[in-house]
């Protein structure tokens, strides 16, 4: 039996508060974005799928911790998940509490077509300031270039640059890594210089403006594979070209 590939969406976003209608929203734009979708089922604590037959109201009625209940598609042969979670102000870039949401989908054809709509869904109904979408496997590496001597050492893989723990990271703008697919608000944009027209031609080639100004930026035209020298070599030179992502220079 094939594991199915998954392609992972997280976008970070300013704090929750009380009946945040953020959490609705995300769970909409996520539906538009990806044809056929219906986000309206819950997981138990056992495991079972329950029916939300009154999701709108559940979805702004149970934020809790900063963050939201998984929903998903209730569709096993093409499952779709999505949950936010609050992050405290001590763990968080300049010292702000933020709001992340998490979302998982198919990484077949379907969900190619449709991974830059549905993280700029996601991104702009949360307000999101960055996020990114990254196939899972490349995810797991990513991840493993956010190192810190007391906390979490570590050596990072691929020849990749090291980056710092978010709450090193100065402001809540910039962006903690880099992924597959980019979501960068205006505010994250200005903060790592993008666009220069000069420097960013290629980038500029496989990116889209948003409705608020941000972007939505693809490092490599198919899924990131960093077994793919020219997709590794394209990530380190998206590093080269944004050395304040990660916390690693000042912006």
């Amino acid at each position: 039996m094939t594991t199915r590939k998954k392609l992972g969406i997280i976008v970070y976003a300013p704090a929750l508060v009380a009946n945040d209608r953020r959490t609705l929203a995300i769970v909409q734009e996520m539906e538009r974005a990806l044809p056929g979708l219906r986000m309206e089922w819950e997981v138990s604590e056992d495991g079972r799928l329950n029916a939300l037959p009154q999701r709108d109201a559940w979805l702004v009625e149970r934020i809790e911790d900063g963050g939201f209940p998984l929903v998903c598609s209730g569709d096993e042969s093409y499952p779709v998940t999505v949950w936010g979670r609050g992050t405290s102000g001590l763990f968080s870039p300049g010292g702000q509490a933020q709001f992340e949401v998490h979302a998982e989908l198919p990484l077949d054809a379907v969900g190619l077509s449709a991974a830059a709509d549905v993280l700029e869904a996601m991104a702009e109904a949360a307000r999101a300031l960055w996020g990114h979408a990254t196939p899972f496997r490349a995810g797991v590496e990513i991840a493993r270039q956010t190192i810190d001597p007391v906390h979490k050492p570590g050596v990072p893989p691929r020849g990749l640059p090291a980056l710092k723990l978010p709450e090193k990271i100065p402001t809540p703008e910039i962006p903690h890594r880099l992924g597959w697919l980019n979501y960068w608000s205006a505010a994250a944009a200005r903060a790592i210089g993008f666009p220069d027209p000069a420097r960013d031609a290629e980038l500029l080639s496989r990116s889209r403006r948003t409705a608020t100004g941000g972007w939505v930026v693809r490092l490599t035209d198919a899924p990131l594979d960093l077994d793919d020298p020219a997709h590794l070599e394209a990530l380190k030179r998206a590093y080269e070209r944004f050395p304040e992502i990660g916390g690693r220079a000042a912006p």
